[in-house]
């Protein structure tokens, strides 16, 4: 899997004067476009297009320093209309615009190339099977909320908070097939996963199928599908979201699975007298098919 992205590493490199498209990188990384996409952000740190705007301004930015091309033939090279658009993008990245750039010998920001490889750090202990699971609902709550990386969500949080002891017992109480209990669910996830971007977060069971919903209650329909299902122990939440993390930067680079749409589940128990949690998280995922 590495090999192949690092492909389409290069494909990036030779078309940053021209197109790069998402659906082409996923092509020569051997995945689909939503998981090459998200894979790409978790490994990177940054979203695709923003990786390759950067890219393209770093090159831009050795050639206006070189003098050779004028600034409007380096803004159309590198896919902006007009030297105004150039110049805003420019400015953003290097604190000056390209022209002062020019004049003075500026000193530019640059975005190093980017290549990936496998380093397993021993972070956190990951166990994993695969799941193969039949169509079901999760029925509980819902709420929009921003996506946070570290630490605990406030706006998670405040929305448990203010669903009232009551409330959440008749959810509990509707549970059925595994995950049993209570589950924190996260859907309609952005593909870029950058920190701030908003998804759908549920506070919910996996329903019995004799279960008839509540009025006041949401519903989403699973449809049948295989799920890689991952457990360790930890510190709360810093382990799990370790877990999470490791998930897209070790297992599924050396793994023969990539993510498929649809929710992400994830069930912890609290370990009396500690601050540790025993963590089960349910990822969409499919065969890859790699020759």
């Amino acid at each position: 899997m590495l090999e192949h992205l690092n492909r389409a590493m290069d494909h990036i490199e030779r078309h940053l004067d021209g197109e790069v498209d998402a659906a082409e990188l996923a092509r020569i990384a051997m995945t689909s476009e939503y998981h090459f996409r998200r894979l790409f952000s978790m490994l990177a740190g940054m979203p695709l297009s923003e990786y390759v705007r950067r890219r393209r301004l770093t090159v831009a930015g050795a050639e206006v320093l070189d003098g050779e091309r004028t600034l409007l033939d380096i803004a159309i090279r590198y896919g902006y209309t007009s030297g105004e658009a150039f110049a805003r993008a420019f400015r953003a990245m290097h604190g000056v615009g390209p022209g002062e750039a020019r004049r003075d010998g500026a000193v530019l920001t640059s975005q190093p190339r980017m290549s990936f490889r496998l380093v397993v750090e021993g972070s956190s202990s990951m166990e994993y099977r695969i799941v193969e699971k039949p169509d079901f609902r999760i029925v509980g709550r819902k709420a929009r909320v921003p996506l946070v990386y570290m630490g605990v969500n406030p706006h998670i949080a405040e929305f448990i908070k203010g669903l009232g002891q009551e409330t959440v017992e008749r959810i509990t109480a509707l549970t059925g097939p595994e995950p049993l209990g209570i589950v924190s669910v996260s859907d309609d996830i952005p593909s870029v996963r950058e920190e701030g971007l908003e998804l759908d977060y549920w506070h919910a069971v996996v329903a019995r199928e004799d279960v008839v919903v509540p009025d006041d209650l949401d519903v989403l329909h699973v449809p049948a599908g295989t799920w890689a299902l991952f457990t360790n122990t930890g510190e709360f939440p810093q382990a799990l979201q370790q877990m999470w993390s490791d998930v897209y930067t070790q297992w599924f680079p050396s793994n023969p699975y990539e993510s498929r749409p649809g929710p992400e589940i994830l069930q912890t128990r609290f370990v009396p007298g500690t601050g540790d949690a025993e963590a089960e998280l349910w990822i969409p995922v499919t065969r890859a098919l790699r020759s």
